[in-house]
Formats: structure tokens, C-alpha cells, sequence
């Protein structure tokens, strides 16, 4: 337990009746990047706050940085840096004062303050900013000036939770950039995410649904335990095509993926046939049909419906 950056065994949180989070276990080792991937609602955010000692569990054990998280929530504070799902940062303050006002809630000492105001620069790019008012930038500069701001104290382990949401596309792969970036100097990195394709950059990843771990390992593993294969269809009318072999009940699944058909099997059945002869019945024309490697979406859906199924 000692190697670990955080360690929980059955986690739980209850508001009345509502079980959050349900006996969840998680064991992160230090420098990883660990991605805690579920739908809204599936207990993401309540398990990271009990994690950085903002919520008291219900019951279980865990340790954060080696602290308790019943009993050193405090410690926890202190040791671990937190970019919460809603801005966190003062937008009627410039990007300089934010800075200075974190450092001065770490109590940093001058020479401290100086090492990491510079290194906040550096994350941010902001330093030709300095003088804007926050609320003025956009949201992924946000995003950068918040992360540098959770670090300035030099933590060894740094909580993201949804650090991505409403980012576009070219600043999320810039953000990922600088969570690689912590990584590569020893940071452990534990971030949540709704995004599949997100998850593909973490090193280890666990899948939460209703509360509950459905899965947890490497993303290559995971993928690697999907014992179903998948074809991927393209056709004339994929709208069409998908609810006729939805209607037939033909192999496991049936999904529109972009503008494919994913289409899931089990090991060694053959569907190809009666795919072809559905699709010349009702004047479709197939344009190809291939067996596919799964994605991590595709793990995470049937992973989803074989726990639904029980």
C-alpha cells in the first residue's frame, strides 16, 4: 500500500438513501496518469472530492500522499494540487493577481514564490497576459491559468476533474500535452473525464457506472479483455440499416458510430451472410463490412450492458 499515490477499498458515499459512490477501490502508483472515466452522474466528481478531503466518506479506507482521508484530510490539502470541475480562479482579478493570490494561500516564501510564479508562466503561456482580467480569456488560456495555479506549490499529486469540458479541440490536445508533460517529472496525475477518446493518453484507467467500478487496468489490457469482436459497416443508409439488424436482434450489439455501423459479435459467429441478404431485401447497398479492433467506447458500452444484464 505504501507505493501507492492513492489507495481506496471500498469507497462509499451515501447522501440518505442515494448511494454515490458504491464500494469503490482504486490503487494509483506514483507518476501515473490515471484516468477516472464515466458518464455524468456515474460518481466521478464525489469520489475526487473525497479524495482531496473536501467530502467526508461514508465508509471504506484510502490515503492520499500517505494521509488518512477520515482523519489527515488536512495533510491531504496541503500535499495535493486541485483544478475542480467549475472555474475555480477570480475572474474580476488579472491573471497576475490570481497567481499571487495562490501563492500566497500555499504561504510561499519569496524565493518560492518566484520559482513558481515563473513555472505557472510557463504552463500558462500567459506571461503577455499578465495584466488581463481573467474573465477575458478564453476558456482553454482558463483552463492552463488554473492548472498553474494548482501547482504552485510543488504538489506530487494533482487532481483534474473535467479539465477538458467546453475546451476545443486543439486546446484540449495542448492540455494533454501538459498533463504528459507532469507525468515525464513524477507528478501523478488522476483526471476525470466523459471523453472515450481522452482516456486512450492515460496510463491506467478505471471505468465508473451507477457508482460502481466496472473495470480497471491499461487501456491496451482493457481492450485487449474485449472477448467479442466487432465489424464495422458502411452502407447506402446506415439509419436504416442499423435498425433493421436491431430489429432482427442480429449479434451481441448494434450502435451508429460517426458514420459507420459498429456492429458486435461474439468470437466465432458468423453474421456476415445474414448482414448482406437484410440489406438487399430492403434496397440497401452495403459498401464494406470489416472486422475492427474495439475502441475503448465500444469496452466501455458492453461492459456497461453485461453488468445491466445481471
Amino acid at each position: 500500500m505504501n507505493e501507492f499515490a492513492i489507495w481506496t477499498k471500498n469507497l462509499t458515499k451515501k447522501f440518505g438513501d442515494f448511494v454515490s459512490v458504491d464500494n469503490v477501490s482504486i490503487q494509483v502508483e506514483k507518476g501515473e496518469i490515471y484516468g477516472f472515466i464515466g458518464a455524468n452522474g456515474a460518481g466521478k466528481t464525489t469520489t475526487i472530492r473525497m479524495l482531496c478531503g473536501i467530502l467526508d466518506p461514508t465508509s471504506g479506507e484510502g490515503k492520499v500522499a500517505g494521509f488518512d482521508i477520515f482523519t489527515e484530510q488536512e495533510k491531504i490539502k496541503e500535499n495535493i494540487g486541485y483544478m475542480s470541475q467549475k472555474f475555480s480562479l477570480y475572474n474580476d482579478l488579472t491573471v497576475e493577481e490570481n497567481i499571487n493570490f495562490y501563492c500566497g494561500a500555499y504561504k510561499l516564501s519569496n524565493q518560492e514564490r518566484k520559482i513558481a510564479k515563473e513555472r505557472a508562466y510557463k504552463i500558462s503561456e500567459l506571461i503577455n497576459l499578465k495584466d488581463t482580467l481573467t474573465r477575458d480569456l478564453p476558456v482553454g488560456w482558463k483552463q492552463r491559468l488554473a492548472l498553474g495555479c494548482a501547482l504552485l506549490h510543488n504538489p506530487q499529486i494533482v487532481f483534474l476533474d473535467e479539465p477538458t469540458a467546453g475546451v476545443d479541440p486543439i486546446s484540449r490536445r495542448k492540455f494533454w500535452d501538459l498533463i504528459y508533460e507532469l507525468s515525464s517529472e513524477g507528478i501523478t496525475v488522476f483526471v476525470t473525464t466523459h471523453f472515450l477518446d481522452e482516456a486512450e493518453h492515460c496510463t491506467k484507467i478505471g471505468l465508473i457506472n451507477n457508482g460502481k467500478i466496472v473495470a480497471q487496468d491499461t487501456p491496451s489490457r482493457l481492450k485487449n479483455y474485449f472477448d467479442l469482436e466487432i465489424y464495422e459497416i458502411l452502407s447506402s443508409d446506415n439509419i436504416k440499416l442499423y435498425e433493421l439488424i436491431d430489429r432482427e436482434q442480429i449479434g451481441r450489439n448494434v450502435s451508429i458510430y460517426g458514420n459507420s455501423i459498429h456492429l458486435v459479435i461474439r468470437k466465432y459467429e458468423t453474421v456476415e451472410n445474414e448482414v448482406f441478404n437484410l440489406a438487399k431485401k430492403n434496397g440497401i447497398e452495403i459498401h464494406s463490412m470489416s472486422k475492427i479492433h474495439p475502441t475503448l467506447e465500444d469496452v466501455f458500452i458492453n461492459l456497461i450492458e453485461e453488468k445491466q444484464a445481471f
